[in-house]
């Protein structure tokens, strides 16, 4: 298709090189040859009057007007894809469509499992591909380079929509032979012993147990240990003294395989609400609604067997 001499099919050159910054990377990207890239961002310069793409050092940037094209021609790239998919009939059971979701480890070891379950019954061709949260999931979602987001109610962009599917509660989980636990968990000992905890990314941020307790209670934890997933966790209890503040659900999981006991937290804590949330413009893809549902029912499920 061509719009006033514009090939439309250079859009999409156009919007992976200033994505990606790279000819080199594009390429990959959209499937092309280095000299196809090359060609197309010369055509686009042609067309734009304007490099667009300059070499500073070792990088390409954008010009002023290419950094005014980056939104633009994305959105309009998701608008027609979005478009396309919504008149495409989604049937489960004859799929082979790869879905992407950004979820941390903790909804990975929860809910995830028993989704992939259902979805071999249901829709065995269909794909999941799993990616850890970066220190700006909305960029991700905005981008297309995931479907989903499952993350905490306060991490969801309100430019999208989203739905909260379940929530969970705060539990302190230390080995099952702790010596320092043969009573109860006092906010002494709480306050006393070492914790073991997750920073996430490159920004080292907080979980949500930390950020409460000092918000709520003013309390910072005695930490021993730092550690950049959930899953890392349950290693570092066994056999020693230390406790870690962590979701029930997850504390559940550990405790049906690992020495592993679970005590309540002795200050109050209020429960997190977990949401998915999709593009706007994939509201009405029927592939995306199919798999919404099926997140949602089980997370119903999970609620349900709390």
């Amino acid at each position: 298709m061509r719009l006033n001499r514009l090939d439309l099919n250079l859009l999409v050159a156009l919007d992976a090189l200033l994505t990606e910054r790279s000819i080199t990377r594009a390429a990959e990207r959209i499937h092309l040859s280095q000299p196809a890239t090359s060609g197309a961002l010369a055509r686009l310069r042609e067309y734009f009057g304007d490099e667009l793409l300059v070499r500073v050092g070792s990088e390409m940037r954008p010009t002023p007007l290419g950094e005014s094209l980056i939104n633009p021609v994305h959105n309009i790239l998701m608008q027609i894809q979005a478009t396309v998919e919504r008149g495409v009939e989604f049937v489960p059971e004859e799929s082979e469509r790869k879905f992407k979701v950004l979820l941390s480890d903790y909804t990975a070891t929860t809910l995830m499992p028993l989704l992939i379950q259902k979805l071999s019954i249901v829709a065995p061709g269909v794909q999941l591909e799993f990616f850890t949260p970066t220190s700006d999931p909305a960029y991700e979602l905005e981008q297309g380079n995931v479907d989903f987001l499952l993350m905490p109610e306060f991490t969801v962009s309100p430019e999208h929509p989203s739905k909260n599917i379940y929530q969970d509660q705060f539990v302190c989980l230390a080995w099952d032979k702790n010596t320092e636990l043969s009573k109860k968990l006092t906010l002494e000992k709480f306050t006393t012993l070492g914790h073991v905890t997750v920073l996430f990314g490159v920004n080292r941020a907080q979980t949500q147990d930390q950020v409460l307790l000092k918000e709520k209670h003013n309390l910072l934890p005695n930490v021993e240990i730092i550690t950049s997933s959930f899953n890392d966790i349950p290693q570092y209890l066994i056999e020693t003294n230390r406790i870690a503040t962590i979701y029930e659900r997850l504390a559940k999981t550990w405790c049906e395989y690992l020495p592993l006991k679970m005590h309540p937290v002795p200050v109050s804590l209020p429960p997190v609400e977990w949401s998915l949330q999709w593009h706007e413009y994939r509201d009405l893809d029927p592939g995306i609604v199919w798999m919404r549902e099926q997140i949602t029912n089980v997370a119903s499920e999970i609620t349900g067997c709390n």
